[in-house]
C-alpha cells in the first residue's frame, strides 16, 4: 500500500543529530525547493537580460530545467529534493503565491480604459482572440487523432482554442516598457488589446474548466458556468462599494490602517474558496476581486507593494518549477511529435500575427506599426501555463500535448522582442535644428524661457519649486514655461504597471482636472502653477536607468526646451555631506550632459529657500555668479541675469582676473584663448551696461594668482543662497583646480563648492551651455569650449 500511496510527511524534523534526514520533512524540504527555484530562475534571468527578454522567459525555463526535463533525468537527484509526496505541499504553496498574483494582475487592468477603448482596438482584440481560437480548435482535431486520443472533445477543443489565443497581458506590459514604447500608439493599442484579451479569455478558460469536469452530465458544466456567472454579478454589486468607502478613508501620505490591508487580503482567499467550491479555479475568484479594487487612490499602491515582492518574489516561481516538473520535453521524440510541435507554433503565430495585421491595415495602421502589433499580442506568458496545468491537472492534456503546448508559449514570447525591434523603431530624435532657443544666452532676453526640470522623489521638490520662482524673472508669468518630469526606474514588479497606468497621460497640463492624479508631487506644482501663473506641465519617464537619459533629451527636443535642469545623484546628509545613494543616476546625468541638444544645468539641492515652498512675496534669495570666462560661464550669467528681474532675488557677479605676472602654480594662457576671451569682454560690456542702473545687481572683479587666493575669496561668499557657476570654465585657475576634482560633471568650481572642505549652506547650480556649430563664429572657440 506504502508504494503507491506516500505516507504524508510531518512538518519539521527533530536535527541532523538525532538521526533526522531533513529532507524527510515538509518544512526543509520545502525551503531547500525554494532557494534552488530562487537561484535558477534569478540566474537565468541575469543571464538573459541582454536578450531584453521579460523575467517569466527564465521563470519557465527554471522550471524545465529543474524537472524531468532536464535535472530530473537523474533520479537520484528527483527523489531527494522533488520527491512524490512533497509536490502536494510545492503545489500548495504555488498556488497561494498564484492566486495573490492574480489578484495583483487584477489590479493591473484598468477596467475604465477598457470602457474607452475604441472600435479599433475592439477590432483588433476580437481578431486577435476569434482567429487564432479557430485555428487552435482546428489543430487539437489533428493533435487527438495523433498523440492526445481518448478525452473529453469539447473541453480539449475549447482548452486549445483559449490557449492558442492568450494575450499575456503582465507580461506584455513589460516588453513594452523594456522596448520604451509604452507611451507611443502602437505601446497604447497593444496595451488596450490586450486588457480586452485578457478578460475574453478568462471567460473562456472559465467556460474551459466548466466543460473539463469528471461528472458525465450535460446539466453540471451549465450549472459552474451559471454559478460563475451570478459570483461575478454579485461580487460586482458588492465589492466596489466596500473598497471604495476604504479608498476614501486612507489619505495620501498617511499610513494605511493594517486591518484595510488584512480585510482585503482575507477577502482574496474568501472569493478564491467560493469560486474553488462552484467548480471553477480559485484564482478566478483573486482575480475578480484585483478588477474590482478602484484604482484611485493610494490604497490600490499601498496594497500592491505590501503583496507583490513576497509573492512574485517567493511564492510565483514556485508555480513555473511546479509546471516545470509536469513538463518532461523527452515525450516530444519522432517526426511527427516534431512535425506537430511546428504545426502549433506556426498555428499560433499565424493566427494572432496575420490575424492582427490584416485588421490593423484595415484600420488605415502603418505596416511597420501593424506588424509589431501583430507581434506584441503574439506574446505569452503566466496565464498560458495556468491554461495548460488546468488542462492537465484535470486530464484534458496528456504529457506530450503538455510539453508541446509549453514549448510553444516558450517559443512566442522568446521571438516578441526581437522581431518587434527588427520591425518597429520608433522616431528616437526629431531633426535638429528645428527651435532656435537651445540655452538660457539669446540675443532678446524677452523671448519665452523653457525649461524641463527632472526629479527623483519628492524630497527635494521645494527647493526646485523655489528655483523656478526665482527664475519667473519680472511679473510676466508668461515668459517661462516649465516642464516637471518625475524620473522612475522600471522593474517588473505589478507596481510598476501601475506607475504605468498613472503616467499614461504625459505632458498634460494640470488644469487638465479629469486626467489629474491625487499625487501630491502633482500637487505642489500645482499650486505653484497658481501662485505664481507660470504654465507648468507634469511628466513622467518610466525606463530603466541604462536609457532614461534618452526620455530626458527626446523630451527636451520634442519640447524646444532651453535647459534641462537634473537632481544631483548624491543627497545631503544631516551634516552637510553629500551620500550616494544610488550612484547609477550618475550615469544617467553623465549621459545627459553627453547627448542633450541644449542647456543643462545640474542642481546641488541644500535646502534652497528651506523645506517650504516659498510664495513669490516672501522670496529673498541672494544668488552669487563666479565669472572665470567661457560659453558655460556666459549661460550661468545670464541665467543669473534672469534671475535678478525678480524683486526679491539679489545678485552679485564676480568676475575672477588673473595676474599677469603670476607664476606660482598657473601655466601661462593659452593662445586659442584669446577668441573667447574677446567674446567674454563683449558679453561683460553689454551685461554692466544693461545693469548700470539696477540696485538689485552688483558687479566685482577680484585679481587673484593662484588656486588658494580663489578658496579665500570664495569663502566670503558663502552664506548666499545659490551659486550658479559653469561646468566648464575658462582659464588658468579652473584648470588647476580641476586636477582635484572627483565629480567631472560639476566641473572644477562646482566639486570645489560641494566638496567637505569648503563649508556652505547654498545650493549650487551647475551650468553647461548647448554648444554647436551654428552658435560658433569663429573655429577657435569649439576647440577652447572643449577645454
Amino acid at each position: 500500500m506504502d508504494q503507491h500511496c506516500p505516507s504524508p510527511m510531518k512538518a519539521t524534523s527533530n536535527g541532523i543529530f538525532q538521526g533526522d534526514n531533513p529532507l524527510d520533512f515538509a518544512l526543509p524540504l520545502a525551503i531547500l525547493q525554494i532557494c534552488l527555484v530562487l537561484v535558477v530562475t534569478r540566474g537565468l534571468a541575469f543571464l538573459l537580460r541582454p536578450l531584453r527578454q521579460p523575467r517569466v522567459i527564465a521563470e519557465v525555463i527554471g522550471g524545465i530545467l529543474l524537472g524531468p526535463s532536464a535535472l530530473g533525468r537523474n533520479k537520484g537527484y528527483l527523489n531527494a529534493v522533488f520527491p512524490p509526496k512533497s509536490i502536494t505541499v510545492l503545489d500548495t504553496l504555488a498556488n497561494v503565491g498564484l492566486l495573490f498574483f492574480l489578484f495583483l494582475a487584477g489590479l493591473e487592468l484598468d477596467v475604465k480604459s477598457l470602457r474607452q477603448s475604441g472600435k479599433k482596438v475592439l477590432a483588433i482584440a476580437i481578431t486577435g482572440i476569434t482567429l487564432p481560437f479557430v485555428l487552435g480548435v482546428g489543430t487539437s482535431f489533428i493533435l487527438r487523432g495523433t498523440i492526445n486520443q481518448g478525452v473529453n472533445t469539447t473541453a480539449f477543443l475549447v482548452f486549445m482554442g483559449v490557449a492558442l489565443s492568450i494575450t499575456a497581458f503582465p507580461v506584455l506590459a513589460r516588453i513594452l516598457a523594456e522596448l520604451k514604447l509604452l507611451t507611443t500608439d502602437v505601446g497604447r493599442m497593444a496595451m488596450s488589446a490586450a486588457a480586452v484579451n485578457d478578460v475574453a479569455a478568462w471567460i473562456l478558460l472559465a467556460l474551459a474548466i466548466a466543460l473539463s469536469g469528471d461528472n458525465l452530465s450535460a446539466v453540471v458544466p451549465l450549472w459552474v458556468f451559471l454559478c460563475g456567472c451570478g459570483f461575478v454579478i454579485g461580487a460586482s454589486l458588492i465589492v466596489p462599494p466596500i473598497f471604495k468607502w476604504i479608498s476614501q478613508r486612507c489619505h495620501e501620505g498617511e499610513p494605511v490602517d493594517e486591518m484595510y490591508i488584512c480585510a482585503t487580503l482575507a477577502a482574496v482567499l474568501a472569493a478564491g474558496l467560493v469560486t474553488d467550491v462552484i467548480g471553477i479555479h480559485a484564482m478566478f475568484g483573486a482575480f475578480v476581486i484585483g478588477v474590482l479594487l478602484p484604482k484611485e487612490g493610494p490604497f490600490a499602491g499601498v496594497l500592491v507593494e505590501k503583496v507583490e515582492d513576497l509573492v512574485s518574489g517567493l511564492f510565483l516561481p514556485l508555480y513555473f518549477v511546479s509546471s516545470g516538473l509536469k513538463t518532461n520535453v523527452a515525450t516530444i521524440q519522432g517526426v511527427q511529435s516534431w512535425g506537430l510541435l511546428v504545426l502549433v507554433i506556426f498555428t499560433a503565430c499565424f493566427g494572432k500575427i496575420i490575424g492582427t495585421f490584416i485588421v490593423s491595415l484595415l484600420w488605415k495602421i502603418p505596416k511597420n506599426e501593424a506588424l509589431a502589433l501583430g507581434f506584441l499580442m503574439n506574446s505569452k506568458g503566466l496565464v498560458e501555463l495556468i491554461v495548460l496545468n488546468i488542462g492537465k491537472d484535470r486530464k484534458v492534456l496528456n504529457d506530450q500535448t503538455f510539453a508541446i503546448m509549453v514549448m510553444m508559449a516558450l517559443f512566442t514570447t522568446f521571438i516578441t522582442t526581437p522581431l518587434v525591434m527588427a520591425v518597429y523603431k520608433p522616431a528616437k530624435m526629431p531633426s535638429k535644428g528645428d527651435y532656435k532657443h537651445r540655452r538660457i544666452e539669446r540675443k532678446n532676453p524677452n523671448t519665452e524661457l523653457r525649461l524641463l526640470t527632472c526629479f527623483r522623489s519628492s524630497r527635494n521638490i521645494p527647493s526646485v519649486i523655489n528655483l523656478l520662482e526665482a527664475s519667473r524673472g519680472t511679473e510676466r508669468g508668461e515668459r517661462l514655461s516649465v516642464y516637471a518630469m518625475h524620473l522612475m526606474e522600471f522593474s517588473e514588479r505589478p507596481s510598476a504597471i501601475l506607475m504605468v497606468h498613472k503616467a499614461r497621460h504625459n505632458g498634460l497640463p494640470f488644469w487638465n482636472k479629469s486626467q489629474r492624479s491625487a499625487n501630491h508631487v502633482v500637487v505642489a506644482f500645482e499650486a505653484f502653477q497658481q501662485l505664481s501663473q507660470v504654465s507648468v506641465r507634469p511628466m513622467t519617464s518610466i525606463s530603466s536607468l541604462s536609457d532614461m537619459h534618452e526620455d530626458i533629451c527626446i523630451t527636451a527636443e520634442k519640447k524646444n526646451i532651453a535647459m534641462i535642469i537634473l537632481p544631483y545623484h548624491k543627497n545631503l546628509r544631516l551634516d552637510g555631506s553629500f551620500e550616494s545613494t544610488r550612484p547609477d543616476f550618475h550615469l544617467v546625468n553623465k549621459r545627459v550632459l553627453e547627448h542633450a541638444s541644449c542647456s543643462v544645468g545640474i542642481f546641488v539641492d541644500r535646502g534652497l529657500g528651506g523645506t517650504a515652498q516659498i510664495s513669490a512675496s516672501n522670496v529673498s534669495f541672494s544668488i552669487t555668479v563666479l565669472y572665470f570666462g567661457g560659453h558655460d560661464d556666459r549661460e550661468a550669467l545670464a541665467y543669473g541675469t534672469r534671475m535678478a528681474e525678480h524683486p526679491g532675488v539679489e545678485l552679485t557677479v564676480i568676475r575672477f582676473l588673473v595676474e599677469s605676472d603670476s607664476s606660482e602654480e598657473i601655466v601661462t594662457i593659452h593662445t586659442d584663448a584669446a577668441t573667447l576671451v574677446s567674446a567674454d569682454e563683449e558679453f561683460l560690456a553689454a551685461f554692466r551696461t544693461s545693469i548700470s542702473d539696477d540696485s538689485s545687481i552688483k558687479y566685482e572683479e577680484k585679481t587673484i594668482r593662484n588656486v588658494s587666493e580663489t578658496i579665500t575669496i570664495l569663502r566670503d561668499y558663502s552664506r548666499c543662497s545659490l551659486f550658479l557657476v559653469g561646468r566648464r570654465p575658462n582659464g588658468v585657475v579652473p584648470l588647476a583646480l580641476s586636477q582635484r576634482t572627483d565629480c567631472p560633471e560639476l566641473g572644477p568650481v562646482g566639486s570645489l563648492l560641494t566638496s567637505p572642505e569648503y563649508a556652505t549652506t547654498a545650493s549650487v547650480l551647475v551650468v553647461q551651455q548647448y554648444y554647436d556649430k551654428l552658435y560658433a563664429t569663429s573655429p577657435h572657440q569649439r576647440d577652447v569650449a572643449s577645454v
